[in-house]
């Protein structure tokens, strides 16, 4: 990897931003693989926790996921017994966690929290208070 001063983009705010991302998420892609979830798998799994009512529709607008990643996604979080579907309503369905997943969720809960804390240790501290702010501002 080359040093920022050796990098003739390190200047651009967008590609220092994307390698940023991309660091970041290989970090926790790493730490992911000790319970055996991608992120996509994990993110499943905390957003959908405790709640009952989310729909795989809600659950891929919420993650920016197309349906065509969707389905799979959620076949195979089935296939390994994380979560089931179960009616909402006469036409819809819920994406809930099984028992088994509540377990894979409570331990990505837990790696995603220490992985957070690393990541805001490696930002000066007095623009802590701002790192959060400024990226929803991008995206929001």
């Amino acid at each position: 990897m080359s040093e920022p001063e050796d990098d003739p983009l390190a200047g651009s705010t967008g590609y220092a931003l994307r390698r940023a991302a991309m660091a970041m998420l290989g970090d926790l892609a790493e730490r992911l693989t000790a319970i055996d979830c991608r992120i996509s798998e994990a993110s499943v799994l905390l957003l959908i926790a405790e709640r009952k009512d989310v729909t795989a529709t809600r659950i891929a607008h919420a993650l920016e996921i197309k349906r065509t990643n969707m389905v799979p996604l959620l076949n195979r979080l089935e296939s390994r017994g994380l979560v089931k579907k179960v009616p909402i309503d006469g036409k819809s369905q819920a994406v809930v966690l099984t028992p088994k997943g509540r377990r894979r969720g409570a331990r990505a809960l837990t790696i995603t929290q220490q992985f957070e804390e690393d990541l805001i240790a490696r930002i000066p501290r007095e623009h802590r208070k701002h790192l959060l702010p400024a990226l929803r501002a991008l995206w929001l």
